[in-house]
């Protein structure tokens, strides 16, 4: 009986792993997404995001550098994860680095009115 079960388990054996390495092999590695990743950090960089959110553009940069590294070292769902981490944090830079410049024209339109105001009341003295 253990002689007929060893017959039947190398074969079992075989077809496990080709289908285990079928399923590795039908996902296609991350380039699209590691792509999407270095355009976010650029975007966030052209958003002053290292003036403005500078603690999130370091973890977007630090994201895509270990993205870029399990890519080489083959670890392809390693580096599609930390590829979406990195546009997730250069996309969180990005907008606070806006709101930020927002939040200053804001504020100095608001000194401007204030300004004018002013001006407007000491003329009608």
């Amino acid at each position: 009986m253990t002689a007929s079960f060893a017959h039947f388990r190398l074969p079992l054996l075989a077809a496990v792993l080709a289908s285990a390495l079928a399923g590795c092999a039908s996902t296609p590695p991350p380039t699209g997404e590691l792509s999407a990743a270095r355009q976010a950090v650029m975007r966030a960089d052209d958003a002053d995001a290292d003036q403005y959110a500078p603690q999130d553009l370091n973890a977007a940069r630090s994201a895509l550098s270990a993205a870029q590294a399990a890519m080489s070292q083959g670890k392809d769902e390693d580096a599609r994860r930390l590829s979406l981490t990195a546009s997730a944090e250069a996309d969180l830079a990005y907008a606070r680095s806006r709101e930020a410049v927002v939040r200053a024209e804001f504020d100095q339109r608001q000194g401007e009115i204030a300004e004018l105001r002013r001006r407007l009341q000491e003329g009608g003295r």
